[in-house]
């Protein structure tokens, strides 16, 4: 009997599922790369998204990105509080590298380079899986989408002996 099986937790569940199509160390290697810089890509496209004037009035950060990774964490609490406590930390990262890439960014706007990271990163993804053998779990359930960044947090969790 799997731990899963056994605790019957949702995010257990999810983190096993999604697991049994990553299991070569190869693809591994790959996701570890390619999700965080994936999860960037998202919020950096959201982040170059033009907001209503009536966001600013109410805060400099209210835009796209900010409200999707609010709900992002709403979700990863549903699953697990400390997995969103790093979620949340992961997603206050992400914001600065989006607001610092802006201040700094070079003159080539954020939504262009995350676009061409997005898609080079997603072409690694599909490669690990074609050396895994196995469909991306999100073929199945878009769900594993968001199940993939809570993955990784989680082995990092387990490496420093804090309960996921």
């Amino acid at each position: 009997m799997s731990l899963s099986e056994a605790t019957g937790r949702r995010i257990d569940r999810l983190l096993g599922e999604y697991g049994e199509s990553h299991q070569d160390h190869k693809n591994k290697a790959i996701h570890w790369i390619c999700v965080p810089v994936i999860s960037w890509t998202v919020t950096a496209l959201l982040w170059s998204i033009p907001t209503p004037i009536v966001f600013s009035s109410i805060s400099p950060l209210l835009n796209w990105c900010t409200i999707g990774l609010g709900l992002a964490v709403l979700y990863y609490l549903s699953l697990s509080f400390t997995l969103a406590i790093g979620m949340a930390v992961a997603s206050a990262l992400l914001v600065w590298i989006n607001m610092t890439y802006e201040q700094f960014g070079l003159g080539i706007p954020l939504w262009q380079t995350a676009l061409a990271v997005f898609v080079i990163a997603w072409v690694g993804q599909f490669i690990g899986h074609y050396i895994e053998g196995k469909k991306p779990s999100f073929f199945k359930d878009l769900q594993f989408l968001l199940v993939g960044p809570a993955w990784i947090l989680h082995f990092i969790y387990k490496k420093v002996g804090i309960p996921y």
